[in-house]
């Protein structure tokens, strides 16, 4: 099992693993802690997220998570600090989707870069 790692840098010390993919670990820094529920998902509770009357444009693999983030905000009347957890644990998990993103686009061109040297 081949395991890439990435250091991001950080300012206040220590790092946390990412699975970008089953066979990619990165590392990321900023001291953060690992939070399992800021996973991207493909996996979307399709008719959940029609009820909480989510826009196409947001559903995407954190829509799960901006289900209880909306609901939050609606209860509070958008106070900034009342939804601050629910907040960062979208954010963290649309960086997430975002890290995943990347490591595909980087192995679809190591097969790129292969196939042609093949050629």
């Amino acid at each position: 099992q081949r395991q890439h790692q990435h250091q991001a840098r950080s300012h206040s010390g220590g790092s946390r693993e990412f699975r970008a993919s089953p066979d990619t670990v990165l590392t990321m820094g900023g001291g953060h802690h690992y939070n399992p529920a800021a996973e991207p998902r493909n996996d979307q509770d399709i008719e959940a997220i029609s009820k909480a009357k989510i826009p196409i444009a947001f559903r995407d693999t954190c829509a799960h998570l901006l289900v209880p983030l909306n609901k939050c905000r609606r209860q509070t009347w958008w106070h900034p600090e009342e939804c601050s957890h629910e907040r960062h644990t979208y954010e963290e998990c649309m960086y997430n989707s975002y890290l995943q993103r990347i490591e595909a686009k980087v192995q679809v061109n190591k097969a790129k870069a292969a196939a042609a040297v093949e050629d």
